[in-house]
């Protein structure tokens, strides 16, 4: 990856992001008109892009597993933000609108990104390569997180419906930050060799860590252009959240009048949101670095529900009405096949382009029953 001061600062990966910010101040008050949400539209594309290039020159300083973790970290915290401003809007879809995005999140995640990482790395390279224990380790906290945030709900007594009671919210909050907090302390620092990428084989077994000094990438960016893109990284999140908000409306409508069910909403900001880490996991798949996809998906999968469940928790404070996190049938048992086909994925070490499919065939399954339920 080249350094960014190289090209120089008027570089489109550092306008980009500033205009998009420009642009959703000026529009943030009156964006109505339709040749405003085009612009909006193409700002919202292009700080997606440079996030992407961004994240990844990050990445490239600190080395993984911290940059597929700062991605994962940066784009739910942003998300987070994101929940909470539509909640407040109201509307008829408030009160499940966490849990929505949330699971929307976790299909986009552990069978959309996963998918479409697996079946390009194996169709480029034959078969791909990962450390099986570090990636199941990641898979079990989100599958345990799943299930204390969103499928426990709907068995509980205490209170009525798919919500938990204060008391109940406030103990599986503390949960989803203990977990969340063992695992990036597992990834980090006391087993990272499990997160890094692998060599392997000709048969797919993994023969090692990757020597990433001589894998033919350029050396590292300077210290100056890696805190110039992480800066860079901050404002197109935050551009593509914003213009997201601003769109909102428009996709809002547009769902309405299909007679779609309001959850659609949840899976098209979800989209969008995860649109970075999607671009960054697929074209890792695409330099067999497969690994770094994985530690993307599945990061972003535990990040969403364990910094996102007790954000919403304490915003509900101060907000009235009621906050649904329990599944519905249909979700749990979309869910609990991921989690079976994901076990079976993650189990030997290594993938072929039928895993890939599985994926994101369970992908298109759970968009086309968002859509007709």
């Amino acid at each position: 990856m080249s350094d960014p001061a190289v090209r120089g600062p008027v570089s489109w990966t550092t306008i980009v992001p500033v205009v998009a910010l420009v642009l959703l101040a000026a529009t943030w008050a009156n964006h109505d008109a339709w040749p405003v949400l085009v612009a909006v539209a193409l700002a919202l594309v292009g700080a997606v892009v440079a996030a992407v290039h961004h994240a990844e020159v990050v990445a490239h300083r600190v080395g993984e597993p911290f940059g597929s973790l700062i991605l994962a970290v940066a784009v739910t915290v942003i998300e987070v933000g994101l929940i909470v401003m539509l909640m407040i809007g109201g509307g008829d879809g408030a009160s499940t609108y966490a849990r929505d995005t949330v699971f929307a999140a976790l299909m986009i995640t552990l069978n959309g990104i996963v998918g479409i990482s697996l079946l390009v790395g194996a169709l480029r390279h034959h078969l791909v390569s990962f450390n099986a224990t570090g990636t199941g380790s990641a898979l079990s906290t989100v599958v345990v997180l799943a299930v204390v945030c969103l499928v426990l709900p709907g068995f509980t007594v205490s209170a009525e419906g798919l919500s938990y009671s204060p008391s109940q919210l406030a103990f599986v909050s503390v949960a989803s930050l203990v977990l969340y907090g063992a695992f990036v302390l597992t990834q980090t620092v006391r087993h990272r060799d499990f997160f890094l990428p692998v060599s392997s084989d000709d048969q797919g077994r993994v023969t090692g860590l990757l020597d990433e000094d001589e894998d033919g990438h350029a050396d590292p960016p300077s210290d100056r252009a890696a805190l110039l893109s992480l800066g860079l990284l901050v404002v197109s999140l935050v551009s593509v959240v914003g213009l997201a908000k601003i769109l909102s409306p428009t996709i809002e409508d547009a769902v309405s009048s299909l007679g779609l069910p309001y959850t659609v909403v949840g899976v098209v900001i979800a989209l969008l949101v995860l649109s970075p880490e999607s671009i960054s996991a697929l074209r890792n798949a695409t330099r067999d670095r497969v690994q770094n996809s994985l530690n993307l998906a599945y990061g972003s999968a535990m990040a969403a529900m364990g910094l996102t469940i007790p954000t919403i928790a304490v915003v509900m404070i101060w907000l009235d009405g009621e906050l649904v996190l329990g599944l519905e049938r249909l979700q749990i048992v979309l869910l609990a096949v991921t989690v079976a086909v994901s076990t079976l994925t993650v189990a030997p070490g290594r993938a072929k382009t039928l895993q890939g499919v599985l994926h994101l065939v369970l992908f298109a399954t759970f968009l086309f029953f968002s859509v007709m339920p």
